[in-house]
């Protein structure tokens, strides 16, 4: 069994998404927020889930409460780190901890329109696809091996709003798979390239 962390800052439908799957082989062994009152917490207590927060403001810079999370978070034993809409960009020193080991989704085709505002930025590009990846987290914003991607069309009516609820089904098909990957031992990290076998 391998056990699961997923780190969330609002509501988690992606936490939810991958919790409702009911991977086979994993547990998901804590739900930790930097926001207190952060709506998936809630979900997640309601569901029998251990459920933590640690407020990044109550902390003297990134290093201080990142180093206070891996604490709260090895205190879980975790197998797998999932981000999941945790708005928090992590240093270094975090994302070596757990390297090979943490999971993130970004709402765009990777390499293209890392960072914020991913829908509005794709509309005014003039793509004509957009989608989700689900990559290992590395220090650099964004980037590390690519485990998954979907694309959707971006229609010539769509809005940011538009595409960004026809994006969020696709991920939360996308991560479940994902982390199911992960957990059964069929991702394999090759350079910046990530294998996947049958």
């Amino acid at each position: 069994m391998k056990n699961i962390v997923i780190l969330i800052s609002g509501r988690g439908s992606n936490m939810q998404a991958i919790v409702d799957t009911e991977i086979a082989g994993a547990r998901i062994a804590a739900v930790i927020s930097n926001k207190a009152d952060a709506e998936g917490l809630a979900w997640a207590r309601e569901r029998g889930i251990a459920t933590a927060s640690l407020n990044h403001k109550d902390f003297d810079g990134r290093e201080a409460f990142d180093a206070a999370l891996v604490q709260l978070i090895d205190g879980y034993a975790p197998d797998l780190v999932v981000l999941a809409g945790f708005m928090r960009i992590l240093t270094p020193g975090f994302v070596g901890h757990y390297e090979n080991r943490l999971l993130n989704i970004h709402p765009s085709l990777l390499p293209a329109f890392t960072g914020l505002h991913t829908h509005e930025r794709a509309i005014a590009e003039g793509v004509k696809f957009a989608g989700c990846t689900v990559h290992f987290v590395t220090a650099e914003l964004d980037h590390g091996p690519i485990v998954a991607q979907a694309v959707v069309p971006v229609l010539d009516h769509d809005d940011a709003a538009a595409l960004a609820v026809r994006v969020l089904v696709e991920e939360h098909r996308l991560y479940p798979q994902a982390v199911a990957d992960f957990v059964a031992g069929r991702l394999t990290i090759s350079g910046q390239r990530v294998l996947r076998r049958d």
